[in-house]
């Protein structure tokens, strides 16, 4: 829903997580479920950031550590590690994965009156960034799902191609 009055949408249409100290969120349309962490079957010449795969509900979906991803160290899974099973636009058509949050916080409305420019440092689509908004508990920025999930599509040919 657009809010054409320039009021601010209360609409819930992120969903807040954490990653170390700091605070991400997803759109809410993206998201298909946030569960507990599953059994995960590694996979030879994955990228960094891929821990392996799982079998969510049928399909075999890639799981992403963010915390690799955004160059953290690893932490240990805690009772509030969760994973969000996010959809992707691929081609030959929708598929998922599952991003490993150190916590989901909640679920809340963003409008454009907290909305802050995206910090310029380093590359943009690395980091995968799309949106920066200032809350009561300080920043909060939203990824592109589809961007941050890259890396699950990544292999490292060298490794597979050597003899």
């Amino acid at each position: 829903m657009v809010d054409l009055s320039g009021r601010r949408n209360r609409m819930k249409n992120l969903v807040g997580f954490l990653v170390g100290e700091v605070r991400y969120a997803v759109d809410i349309l993206k998201v298909r479920e946030i569960i507990n962490p599953l059994t995960i079957v590694d996979l030879p010449h994955a990228p960094p950031a891929v821990l392996g795969v799982a079998d969510h509900r049928g399909e075999v979906v890639p799981i992403i550590d963010l915390r690799q991803r955004f160059a953290l160290p690893r932490a240990t899974e805690t009772r509030r590690t969760k994973w969000i099973i996010v959809s992707l636009e691929a081609p030959g058509g929708p598929s998922a994965a599952g991003l490993v949050v150190d916590a989901v916080t909640d679920v809340f409305g963003a409008g454009s009156d907290s909305q802050r420019d995206i910090p310029k440092i380093g590359a943009e689509d690395a980091r995968g960034i799309t949106t920066v908004y200032a809350r009561h508990d300080g920043l909060t920025f939203v990824l592109d799902v589809d961007l941050v999930a890259a890396a699950a599509e990544e292999i490292d040919i060298s490794r597979v191609a050597a003899p």
